[in-house]
């Protein structure tokens, strides 16, 4: 199996924007559903945003209008990115990539995001 690689987090002050990447290769991972969930000190696993093969999103209720998921299904390789505007401190969390669904194991090493107050 190839898991999905994550970059792009980092220290942000409330307002920011950051945009993270997600590269998913080795498989057929353009025609996977590829989402990101976040997992906050103390909280459970967060789903944040998602896009399915042909491009339809979806996105939780708290970052709706701030977020922005989108794909690139390169040759042998599929982009995953996730533009964050107007972050808040709530935001903070370990950001993960999925290919396919929660349960197909096929996950990143996740990325941190952390938004200063």
């Amino acid at each position: 199996q190839v898991q999905p690689v994550e970059s792009g987090g980092g220290l942000v002050q409330t307002g920011g924007s950051l945009r993270l990447s997600c590269a998913a290769s080795g498989r057929t991972f353009s025609r996977y559903t590829m989402g990101w969930f976040r997992l906050a000190p103390g909280k459970g696993r967060e789903f944040v945003a998602r896009i399915t093969s042909n491009e339809s999103t979806l996105y939780a209720d708290s970052v709706k209008g701030r977020f922005t998921i989108s794909r690139d299904n390169a040759k042998d390789t599929v982009y995953v990115y996730l533009q964050m505007n107007s972050l808040k401190p709530e935001d903070t969390a370990v950001y993960y990539c999925n290919a396919g669904s929660p349960g197909s194991g096929l996950w990143g090493q996740g990325t941190q995001v952390t938004v200063s107050s």
